[in-house]
């Protein structure tokens, strides 16, 4: 019942923010709240402290005891909403498919159903002795992808 509260306001306080979206909720047998958000042009300690505030001021102590953490996704927690990588097109990402695949390229393009990876690679020529730089791409469908993250490059 607690939890679903909990769901309740967070869900409101979101529909306040339609820039920012959930990745992770859990509530913890001791209380424990913890909610991880990230928003289309990124999250402020601003924003949350907006969806603290939204869950926060709503619920009575003296009734339930609870601690509250509302984090950032940060830059290498993995990809698990369509909207992040909305966000991180033109950056390059890691990405594992359920093949065991990996592959790693940058993010032209993301629709509702698929992403497209981009990257050159060095290949025998057809003829004759040397390498050419070849340009590839990879059409991923989400369903395919087990994990994905930004690489951070410096």
């Amino acid at each position: 019942m607690f939890r679903d509260t909990v769901k309740n306001l967070l869900d409101e306080g979101l529909k306040q923010r339609e820039d920012l979206f959930l990745i992770d909720f859990d509530v913890l047998s001791d209380n424990s709240i913890k909610i991880i958000i990230d928003g289309d042009n990124g999250v402020l300690v601003e924003d949350c402290m907006f969806i603290s505030r939204a869950i926060e001021h709503n619920l009575d102590r003296e009734e339930q005891d609870f601690s509250l953490e509302v984090l950032s996704a940060g830059a290498t927690t993995p990809l698990t909403n369509k909207r992040q990588y909305l966000k991180n097109v033109g950056r390059t990402l890691s990405v594992k498919t359920t093949d065991n695949q990996t592959l790693e390229g940058k993010l032209t393009q993301a629709d509702e159903d698929k992403i497209l990876l981009e990257w050159k690679t060095r290949e025998p020529k057809p003829v004759g002795k040397g390498k050419v730089t070849v340009k590839k791409q990879a059409e991923i469908t989400y369903d395919t992808i087990s994990q994905a993250q930004v690489v951070i490059k410096f």
